[in-house]
């Protein structure tokens, strides 16, 4: 690895050859996850990652999913390209521990959390991606353990006294029949705002074991935001998301695996806001409506899951002075499912939720309580404190809080319907609900206002972790489809996981160079119990980092990933994950016409290495394409 090495050094030696330079670009900037109610990062007392939208534009990357990969810190365990599936992993936790939320709705899905990276929005469309690390239940509720992913667009970003018009079109083709596609819109003129915007990456795959890689996913998503008088406006979004890929030994590492899937969603949003002399009031609802097909292999009888998901909610922001905020709220959540291998269930959930966010001159504290209720697991107190203090260019934080988590219904009920089941993963309808309480401290420095490090410490003590155990036939508590033959994994509540680390970002922000670097070491210790397969699968050590220069007309961007891990074999299909593991793209470009044309060249993974994120699901190797896009307006 004396490469990875030398990589991270000279990309730390270029940026460091920037800092005393004069600068233009603030790394403090306002953000909204961490606390609702919009205030600086360095008083949310939490560790917090915003990016551009812009940003994605300019780096080798096909898919949103792909882009968060080379955020500072952020593990995305991808089972295919182009958007076919991804798994987010914040601080080590599984795929269901992290809360994925689009203008301030979550999307994660009651079927799996497999499609939470299934965001529907184009890339177009994306004003700032800001990423919150850490346990953050008591505002978000379930499945923010780990930490939350808010994507937030430019309809619902754009400030009533703004000017926006904008149009971008883009293309890309390259080896294995690639075509990538993309046309996007916002226009804002007076007192409305329309946005629109449309993508599909397609391939024929690079050859996998006896099949391709194929995939053909689109998204097409309109939004139209209203402001009116006396500081009213509403948005309505409606979106339409459709994945085909292959899934070979996407779920298992079974020679039969020859396994393709579908996933076809429809989302819909409103989002009223009404401000008032010292009152903010908010009102989201949102409904989404998803389709999966799974075919294992040919012999075998296709899986059809509908599930859905209704939420409603209202957020009081009483400004109590300049510098102090209450925040409260009350949340409704139906999450509903049909399956012909999982049945027919639905769930229900209220919230009520209070932060008060006070700032002094250096001291800023957030205290939260959230009461949860969700149907058949009862209701839960869950409580969190955020403390900062920053003097200048120094801000040292802490934070402690409470997370829950509630199965979703693959957990429960995986496998529950089939006739015959005679190997692969099973639900189990009576897991408990996941419960930790986290804890952090760390410090953010600002050596100039382009350069940003950032430092933490962390722990996570889980209860009743929920992840899949080999489980024996004869210890398998429900027996009546099973193969006595077959080779299962349980859904359990496995006991008590301890996850501790600490994490390193740095942060650089000045043309004409823009950088990010994510280091994190990590612990999970489940005391004499074996670590579990969705927990052992997060790195122990992690490196990721995106690079891009512009000289002149020419650009420059870089992206790569280093991961050790435990190592893995499944010798059936041939399939390892090493012990160490580097990717990198890059991708070089030149802009003319008074920069509204771009071509570029691209390619990923630059040095053909055989990389798999989970054990059998193999990703392809090196990949060359190229393409331009058309850009007008700002």
């Amino acid at each position: 690895m004396n490469l990875v090495k030398w990589i991270f050094i000279v990309v730390l030696l270029f940026i460091a050859s920037f800092v005393n330079a004069q600068d233009h670009d603030e790394l403090d900037p306002v953000t909204v996850s961490a606390s609702i109610s919009p205030v600086p990062v360095s008083r949310t007392g939490r560790n917090v990652t915003v990016v551009s939208g812009e940003s994605y534009s300019v780096l080798p990357v096909m898919s949103v999913d792909e882009f968060i990969k080379y955020l500072p810190g952020i593990e995305v365990q991808m089972r295919g390209p182009g958007g076919s599936q991804a798994d987010i992993v914040i601080r080590g936790g599984t795929f269901q521990q992290v809360l994925v939320i689009l203008d301030g709705i979550r999307i994660n899905d009651p079927n799996t959390g497999h499609f939470s990276a299934y965001i529907p929005v184009t890339p177009s469309e994306i004003d700032r991606i800001e990423i919150l690390k850490g346990a953050s239940s008591a505002l978000y509720g379930s499945d923010a353990v780990g930490g939350v992913v808010h994507i937030i667009t430019k309809a619902f970003a754009a400030q009533q006294n703004s000017e926006i018009q904008t149009l971008s079109v883009g293309m890309k083709i390259g080896e294995y029949g690639l075509r990538n596609l993309y046309a996007g819109g916002t226009y804002k003129k007076e007192k409305s705002v329309f946005n629109i915007g449309v993508q599909n990456n397609h391939s024929n795959g690079q050859l996998q074991r006896g099949t391709r890689g194929y995939f053909d996913n689109s998204i097409l998503s309109a939004t139209y935001r209203q402001f009116f008088k006396s500081n009213f406006d509403i948005a309505i979004r409606a979106g339409y998301d459709s994945r085909d890929f292959s899934a070979q030994n996407y779920y298992t590492s079974f020679l039969s695996d020859t396994a393709d899937e579908s996933v076809l969603s429809y989302w819909t949003q409103f989002k009223l806001n009404k401000s008032f002399s010292s009152h903010k009031i908010t009102i989201d609802a949102g409904y989404k409506h998803l389709q999966d097909r799974f075919l294992f292999n040919p012999s075998s009888r296709r899986n059809e899951s509908e599930s859905e998901m209704l939420q409603l909610g209202i957020t009081d922001n009483f400004f109590a002075g300049k510098n102090s905020v209450l925040v409260t709220g009350i949340q409704y959540n139906k999450r509903s499912i049909a399956s012909n291998d999982r049945g027919h269930h639905n769930r229900n959930q209220w919230a009520a939720f209070a932060m008060f966010n006070q700032h002094w001159k250096r001291f800023a504290v957030s205290p939260a309580i959230r009461v949860d209720d969700y149907e058949g697991r009862g209701t839960e107190v869950v409580p969190q404190i955020n403390l900062s203090f920053h003097h200048e260019q120094l801000q040292i934080r802490a934070s402690a809080g409470k997370t829950i988590r509630d199965a979703d219904f693959t957990e429960r009920f995986n496998n529950y319907n089939n006739p015959l089941v005679t190997g692969g993963s099973i639900g189990n309808p009576d897991l408990l609900a996941e419960r930790s309480f986290s804890y952090e401290a760390g410090a953010d420095y600002r050596i100039s206002r382009a350069v940003k490090i950032s430092l933490s410490a962390f722990q996570r003590r889980m209860k009743q972790l929920i992840d899949y155990v080999p489980t024996p036939y004869e210890d398998m508590p429900r027996k009546d489809n099973l193969s006595p033959t077959g080779s299962f994994a349980l859904a359990k509540n496995i006991g008590r996981v301890v996850t501790s680390g600490w994490e390193a970002d740095l942060q650089f922000k000045r043309d004409p160079l823009t950088a990010a670097i994510g280091l994190l070491w990590l612990k999970s210790d489940a005391g004499d119990e074996d670590l579990s397969f969705y927990l052992s699968s997060h790195s122990r050590f992690l490196a990721n980092m995106h690079v891009s220069y512009q000289f002149k007309r020419l650009y420059f961007s870089f992206t790569s990933v280093y991961k050790n891990r435990a190592p893995l074999e499944a010798p059936a299909i041939h399939a390892i994950i090493p012990e160490h593991s580097f990717l990198a793209n890059m991708k070089l470009g030149y802009r003319f016409a008074g920069e509204k044309i771009r071509i570029h060249l691209q390619a990923d993974n630059i040095f053909n290495t055989e990389v798999s994120d989970l054990l059998g699901a193999r990703l392809p190797g090196r990949w060359i394409s190229g393409g331009m896009d058309f850009k007008l307006g700002s």
